[in-house]
């Protein structure tokens, strides 16, 4: 499964760095390695009689690590022909449920969201039909190596047509949500198709069973719901995170450096803070810039610090201890709207930008709040 996810400060402990993409382990992973090494443990004693306790659940725990082997290489295939398409891939991190690629940026057309999408599955089901064959033609001789590779096409035969689900965040999710953005034109109307497939999938997973138990005339045992309602809870969850997200990106054509520039006044660094709010305020403005004695800009004057800064004290503060000197990163085009705008403060985040015309003179200053608030509410 591929995502946009957000950044966690501690993803895991990093195994290696495949392709140049690095690989993460979560310590939630060491909660379903044990839970499928006693679960698994007893059927290894099952099909092969011959081996004590310890050597089965041994022969569990190498199943349970070769499964994960399994999904790192399904996320790979997401990764790697995402970087292939130029996209950055930030990580991988195996958990819980399986793995995520972090892929920091969406695919540009549909045709390569599907591709980047179906990796991950066709790989899996290649993986499965590569140990069907093995199984009956190769190694057949009812030992570990048999068991092994049988429960593994078997687990990857799932995981493949499990995640060609139509709904998000499954994989299945982001090739509909490329196939109605192919037709409508629209990614975000292919995400909101997408995700509400993804929540009625959800739904599906748990009522489905209870349905099953009911029609059968069985009573419901809510043990057998544990995992079913995990796995929807996680697939909710996505799904309402990628409606969140879609309304999100349907506002970013509101953002315009023009439209959300605060007036800026061009102060030397030697100006008493009381004056130069005397001097916005006279000229109605709404930021202050430090320039040199030619002119030039040098700085931006923090607005935090300003409010932080009692009044009496105002008159005997430069604002130029105020300021925070600029970047060439935080000098932005004034004429940058939509996606172009958002990637340029993505690249230098900061709290204030200087947006200059073509010529190099001042336009105004866009505060990294005023976009924020186009954002509020969603």
């Amino acid at each position: 499964m591929s995502e946009q996810s957000p950044r966690r400060e501690f993803p895991g402990l990093k195994m290696g760095k495949p392709f140049g993409i690095p690989v993460y382990v979560s310590w939630t992973w060491f909660i379903v390695a044990g839970f499928i090494t006693m679960m698994f443990g007893p059927r290894v004693r099952q099909m092969l009689p011959e081996l004590d306790s310890t050597a089965a659940y041994a022969v569990a725990f190498v199943f349970a690590v070769l499964l994960y082997v399994s999904v790192l290489l399904h996320e790979l295939a997401h990764s790697v022909l995402a970087k292939w398409y130029g996209l950055p891939v930030r990580r991988i991190t195996l958990y819980l449920l399986g793995g995520v690629s972090e892929i920091e940026k969406e695919p540009p057309t549909p045709g390569k969201e599907f591709m980047v999408a179906a990796a991950g599955p066709a790989l899996s089901l290649g993986l499965a039909g590569l140990g069907l064959v093995a199984d009956i033609y190769l190694i057949n001789d009812g030992g570990i190596p048999e068991v092994l590779i049988w429960q593994l096409w078997f687990a990857n035969l799932i995981v493949g047509v499990f995640n060609l689900l139509p709904g998000l965040p499954l994989d299945g999710g982001r090739m509909l949500r490329a196939g109605v953005w192919k037709v409508t034109k629209s990614p975000g109307s292919g995400t909101i198709v997408a995700a509400w497939g993804g929540r009625v999938l959800a739904v599906f997973l748990v009522v489905a069973p209870i349905a099953m138990a009911l029609s059968g005339g069985q009573a419901v045992d809510f043990t057998d719901l544990v995992w079913p309602l995990v796995l929807a809870s996680f697939i909710w969850i996505g799904a309402s995170q990628s409606l969140r997200v879609a309304k999100i990106r349907a506002r970013i054509p509101q953002v315009n450096a023009r439209a959300l520039a605060r007036r800026a006044i061009p102060v030397t660094a030697e100006t008493p803070l009381s004056e130069a709010l005397r001097q916005a305020t006279e000229r109605r403005a709404g930021a202050l810039v430090v320039v040199g004695h030619d002119g030039t800009p040098l700085a931006i004057v923090n607005e935090s610090a300003v409010q932080a800064t009692p009044e009496h004290r105002r008159p005997w503060i430069n604002v130029g201890s105020l300021a925070k000197s600029l970047e060439p990163s935080m000098v932005l085009e004034a004429d940058l709207a939509g996606e172009p705008l958002i990637d340029k403060m993505r690249e230098a985040p900061g709290s204030e930008y200087l947006l200059v015309e073509s010529g190099g003179e001042i336009y105004g200053v866009l505060a990294t709040a005023d976009v924020n608030r186009v954002f509020t509410g969603v």
